[in-house]
């Protein structure tokens, strides 16, 4: 046993690792796959569908521009169709002007007619007169019936609104009776006036200038008055031939004077009249008569 020489033990040297860095496996997987598994295939697929994905934004591109392109073609057909209808619509403007225009002036031309001719009947009616029985009777006849203009002694009547005229009544007997306004002038106020002068010995009467003869009227239209459809404003004049002082003396003693003369005192009416040595009244318009004839014979004509 002791002549056979023991042989040393043997000694297991470990193997030299191949890399430096073979002890950090964890961390070099990491840093040598940085993306997941799933990531790198949706990335393979989205580069393999690149090539399809461009239709579908070229497909979108041009959606916007046929959508563009209509949207200017509707606004130009639309320019268009004004551009093309604006000279129609100005012609038929023009067209209606010249009409309201020629209309117009074809009324004022009828109107100077009417005037001439309302002018020449007057004048016819004044030489028949003149022409027909003694000078006297004619001059009568005329002052009478309103053609010619007279001149004489008589008074000036003035019947105005009241100061507080467009106040209104607030529940006088003239609001409860048709009046709108208790301080106004109404036409039933003016024809009592007219008929108190004619009863109380006028020869000739008229109101602002207009002659008053046997066919006038006095009405009213709304808050205006009428004589012989031609409106008048206040203050009205009331002018009235005749013997002044007897004349002014009557009609204030009248029913139709102290009718007046209550309109002054309860409704502010405001009045006044005066005796005239020399009170022009003019002539009427026109005296027609279309329906009385003069009598040639006794019962008949």
């Amino acid at each position: 046993m002791c002549g056979m020489p023991q042989q040393p033990p043997v000694r297991s040297t470990p193997a030299r690792p191949s890399r430096p860095d073979a002890s950090m496996s964890l961390l070099n997987n990491v840093m040598d796959h940085s993306l997941d598994d799933g990531y790198a295939e949706a990335a393979a697929r989205k580069k393999a569908a690149g090539t399809e994905g461009m239709p579908k934004t070229v497909r979108a591109k041009l959606g916007l521009a046929v959508g563009l392109v209509l949207a200017a073609l509707v606004v130009t057909v639309g320019a268009a169709q004004a551009r093309i209808s604006a000279p129609v619509v100005a012609k038929e403007r023009e067209e209606l002007i010249d009409r309201i225009q020629e209309e117009t002036t074809a009324a004022d031309k009828l109107e100077d007619s009417v005037d001439e001719l309302r002018d020449d009947v007057s004048a016819r009616q004044r030489r028949a007169l003149e022409d027909d029985g003694g000078s006297d009777g004619n001059d009568l006849t005329s002052i009478l019936s309103g053609a010619v203009e007279v001149h004489g002694p008589g008074v000036r009547l003035v019947v105005n609104d009241s100061k507080g005229a467009a106040q209104g009544g607030d529940g006088d007997p003239r609001e409860t009776s048709g009046f709108s306004d208790t301080g106004r002038v109404r036409d039933r106020d003016m024809q009592r006036v007219v008929n108190g002068l004619w009863e109380s010995g006028a020869e000739a009467v008229s109101i602002n200038g207009q002659r008053l003869t046997a066919l006038s009227a006095i009405r009213a239209a709304g808050d205006a008055i009428l004589v012989d459809n031609k409106p008048l404003a206040p203050p009205y004049t009331v002018l009235a031939v005749g013997d002044g002082q007897r004349l002014s003396t009557r009609f204030q003693n009248s029913p139709d004077g102290l009718y007046l003369h209550a309109l002054q005192e309860n409704f502010g009416i405001r009045t006044s009249i005066s005796v005239e040595d020399d009170i022009k009244v003019p002539a009427a318009p026109s005296v027609i008569v279309r329906t009385a004839e003069p009598s040639t014979e006794k019962g008949t004509s």
